[in-house]
């Protein structure tokens, strides 16, 4: 339910998951694949929820859901990947959102000299050491330390309302 500019707003509610929801579809995000090693496999997953936190020192953060498959590789690992989509590079996000399946089997990806994988021809990535991983809710806010990172050339893949969505340069 909206208010209208100037009329009272109930605060002393919470509002409904599905209300929720439907604010931060409208909302448009980058799209990133996380990446790990756990126990000599590989482990991505597709997050939306990628914020940069701080310049100095370097931090950055995700958000996920403890109940998904790719939670206990982001509990247990140490250091972790952020690749950063590149427009054109939807089939990737729908890839690593995609549960019961392997992820990297369709290839698209190499490994860093330390093992992580990494997306091919993504916009950028950041490697980076875990610090911190704070309930929230039913998730968690994963903060890493980036050690290493790689700038590429191709423009954000974004994502707004279930779908993909490219970005338009304007004049100011």
């Amino acid at each position: 339910m909206s208010a209208e500019p100037g009329e009272p707003v109930d605060t002393s509610t919470v509002i409904d998951s599905e209300q929720f929801r439907s604010i931060f579809r409208q909302h448009p995000a980058g799209v990133a694949v996380i990446t790990a090693q756990y126990k000599g496999r590989n482990v991505g997953f597709t997050a939306t929820s990628v914020i940069s936190v701080s310049a100095e020192p370097p931090l950055v953060a995700f958000s996920i859901n403890t109940t998904v498959s790719s939670w206990p590789a982001v509990e247990a690992a140490d250091r972790l990947v952020i690749n950063f989509l590149a427009e054109g590079q939807q089939e990737i996000s729908t890839r690593f959102a995609t549960s019961g399946i392997d992820r990297f089997a369709a290839g698209g990806w190499h490994p860093l000299p330390s093992g992580e994988p990494v997306i091919d021809n993504c916009a950028g990535w950041i490697v980076g050491d875990v610090i911190s991983r704070v309930p929230a809710g039913s998730s968690r806010l994963v903060i890493l330390q980036a050690r290493s990172a790689w700038r590429g050339e191709g423009r954000p893949l974004v994502y707004r309302d279930r779908g993909y969505h490219r970005l338009v340069e304007y004049e100011i």
